[in-house]
């Protein structure tokens, strides 16, 4: 795997120049989503990931502040990305049949 150095000592870009936590493959939008999502300290991020240190956890969160409209940006990119499969695949089996018998409301 190819990666390269940021400014940030414990932040690294893939060879897709995705920024990942160094020494793992979790990308820095991961951790950073997970805190925003769970409203986690980092603190609490390292209870939740325990393999990573507090120095790696802190470094990500300076990357994502040093370049919050970039990070920001790919964060909308795949939430929408991710609503629009789910409006693709449609409603699973189970969950049309549920409707179908009235005991599952459509979802708004």
């Amino acid at each position: 795997m190819n990666r390269s150095q940021t400014e940030h000592k414990y932040v690294e870009l893939d060879e897709n120049h995705v920024p990942t936590i160094a020494g793992t493959t979790m990308k820095v939008v991961e951790l950073v989503t997970e805190q925003f999502t769970n409203g986690w300290s980092p603190e609490e991020l390292h209870f939740q990931y325990g393999h990573l240190s507090m120095s790696q956890i802190h470094a990500a969160l300076a990357y994502y502040w040093d370049n919050q409209e970039e990070m920001d940006g790919e964060i909308e990119r795949g939430f929408t990305d991710d609503e629009r499969r789910r409006l693709e695949a449609g409603p699973s089996p189970l969950v049309a049949k549920l409707r179908s018998q009235g005991m599952l409301t459509p979802r708004v």
